[in-house]
């Protein structure tokens, strides 16, 4: 269980800094509490319930198996991020954010896969066979790769979420998410403007035990996410037997008894949040309309998915579902594989 927050821990961090009033964005205002000796107060109360909401919904996109990256490059958030992410095992940015790094993902993963390469070369002896001057080179190739790419190595599709720490330096990371309609969590300060962002944390984001502080509890949240997935998975191992041996059984019951069965089950939400485009409240918007399942959405009108989202919240409206059918009828027929594929060679679901 995660730790509670308390105000008197973020107090004590310095998470109630914020800037100079004169650097302040009016649209920070319901953020803050007061203004003392020209700087501004955030209000600690508003940061814990923030921290709260966004660690519920983080904790769920780590049950459900999506990556979170967290992005963080200057100085004193590298360190921090690294250490606390890499114990989760996230994905993190804190060297230079690279161009394109979401909206040109297919690019991305060309140069890990170089990477890799080059590792696979030193691994059966065809690095040895090249010339000293060329070994030198490739060398430094893979050194500068492992530099900026090294921590998404394994983030092998878009991420479910990205966290940020500073907005204002992230400003091109904010963009890219926003296109491609990834949920954006981050750390925000009062010199930044927090309507781009999807889960607000109000926070000083210049202090090193400030961001401490709140990549602590997110953390772990994402670590009791995790953990849930565990547990989920060996639940469903150890009950399988039990399963196979209650489906024998059921064989021989009357024909009304499966069809009741049957439509039980179809009513149990899958996770939508697999589909390309579709973020954790688009799924609830969509379960909320009945339509709970890969079959349901892969029948479903992508305008008619428009009026639901647009329904639901004006947050939603601009989700483009054009081709949510097309990767739910893949994921209903079990064609995991084909819809991975077909992912990494779109932008964020949009052809």
């Amino acid at each position: 269980m995660a730790s509670k927050i308390e105000v008197k821990d973020l107090l004590e961090a310095g998470v109630h800094f914020g800037h100079l009033t004169r650097k302040w964005n009016p649209n920070m205002a319901p953020y803050i509490y007061m203004e003392r000796n020209g700087i501004h107060v955030i209000n600690l109360y508003k940061t814990v319930a923030k921290i709260e909401e966004a660690n519920e919904a983080l904790k769920k996109i780590a049950a459900s198996g999506r990556k979170i990256l967290f992005v963080a490059t200057k100085k004193q958030a590298k360190d921090i991020v690294a250490d606390k992410v890499s114990k989760v095992n996230m994905p993190y940015i804190t060297e230079r954010w690279p161009g394109g790094m979401l909206t040109n993902f297919v690019t991305i993963r060309k140069a890990v896969k170089k990477m890799a390469s080059i590792d696979r070369m030193k691994k059966d002896g065809t690095f040895n066979t090249l010339s000293k001057k060329e070994r030198l080179q490739v060398d430094r190739l893979r050194a500068k790769l492992e530099k900026n790419l090294g921590s998404i190595a394994d983030m092998t599709r878009l991420p479910g979420a990205i966290f940020i720490v500073d907005t204002m330096r992230e400003h091109i990371a904010v963009k890219e998410a926003q296109k491609l309609n990834i949920p954006i969590f981050a750390m925000v300060d009062t010199n930044s403007d927090p309507r781009p962002i999807d889960y607000v944390i109000p926070a000083n984001d210049d202090a090193g035990k400030s961001i401490e502080a709140i990549l602590s509890h997110v953390t772990d949240a994402v670590a009791e996410g995790l953990a849930e997935r565990k547990n989920d998975k060996q639940d469903d191992e150890a009950e399988a037997p039990k399963k196979e041996k209650k489906a024998e059984s059921k064989k021989e019951e009357t024909a009304e008894a499966p069809k009741k069965e049957k439509k039980a089950a179809a009513v149990e939400a899958e996770d939508l949040t697999k589909i390309e485009g579709v973020g954790p409240k688009a799924a609830e918007a969509l379960v909320n309309s009945g339509v709970a399942t890969y079959a349901d959405l892969a029948k479903a009108d992508p305008e008619k998915i428009k009026e639901v989202l647009t329904e639901a919240s004006s947050n939603l409206a601009h989700l483009d579902p054009t081709s949510w059918p097309k990767q739910a009828k893949m994921a209903a027929d079990g064609k995991w594989d084909e819809l991975k594929e077909w992912q990494d060679s779109v932008k964020g679901g949009v052809e």
